[in-house]
């Protein structure tokens, strides 16, 4: 067992349902390859109250994140079909749920990378799981969740899967690029209100890149290409001029 403790289960044995309404507890989304480890935290969290959702790769956790709309994530780093920072820089394309990191991995520039791509918290393996529970009790306190976090948006004939990040116009699947994707989700992600070109920036391309303005422009014109959305009768994507763009609702 990784865990440097055992978790105390106040009374309730590891079969036994937790006493808080699984209706009402906070939901955790546990992305881990290990199959003890799922079991273990499983364990201790459902004895903590919360309702526990579990994905064993970075792909069916993403799936998980749109579709449970969990308000905190649990994320492994070493996943088997792709690495979990590209699990967060994804996740983060659309969503602001908190995250908790939970690996082996301790180097500090692990660490770094983590909490700059938009990690909450991080926690290296072997761990304490009554630290671990006091972490996941202030996540949740912070509220980071914000809004409800729906699966799909449609604006008319545009519509946005999040689960398995489909984009369709007219019914028609539009094939877009990692970035075009990223910038329509984070609009969709705020319908009707201006996301600005440094939010935009700074979240999809990093924080060292707030004034690449231009980066943002060329995305946005080949958004608008395959959206057949003219810029001057937008019928999805408006310019806040000098400000930002927002996603217009239908």
């Amino acid at each position: 067992m990784p865990a440097t403790e055992r978790p105390k289960l106040g009374g309730h044995s590891p079969s036994q349902p937790s006493p808080m309404s699984t209706a009402n507890a906070a939901c955790i989304l546990v992305i881990d390859d290990e199959p003890q480890i799922r079991k273990f935290l499983r364990i201790s969290l459902s004895a903590g109250g919360y309702r526990v959702v579990e994905a064993g790769s970075g792909e069916e956790g993403l799936a998980q994140a749109a579709l449970a709309r969990p308000d905190l994530v649990v994320l492994d780093l070493g996943l088997p079909d792709k690495d979990g920072q590209a699990v967060l820089r994804e996740l983060r394309e659309w969503s602001q749920v908190p995250v908790l990191v939970l690996s082996v991995r301790a180097a500090e520039s692990e660490k770094v990378l983590a909490l700059d791509g938009g990690a909450n918290d991080y926690v290296t393996k072997p761990f304490g799981i009554q630290e671990f529970l006091a972490r996941v009790r202030v996540l949740l306190r912070q509220g980071n969740a914000g809004e409800s976090q729906a699966s799909s948006v449609s604006v008319g004939p545009l519509s946005l899967d999040f689960a398995y990040r489909r984009v369709l116009l007219d019914g028609a699947e539009v094939a877009l690029t990692r970035k075009e994707y990223a910038v329509l989700a984070m609009l969709a992600r705020h319908l009707g209100r201006v996301v600005t070109q440094q939010q935009l920036l700074k979240d999809i391309w990093g924080p060292t890149h707030a004034e690449d303005t231009h980066y943002l422009r060329v995305v946005v014109g080949h958004l608008r290409q395959k959206l057949a959305d003219d810029p001057a009768n937008p019928r999805f994507i408006v310019t806040e001029a000098g400000v930002g763009y927002r996603l217009r609702e239908s």
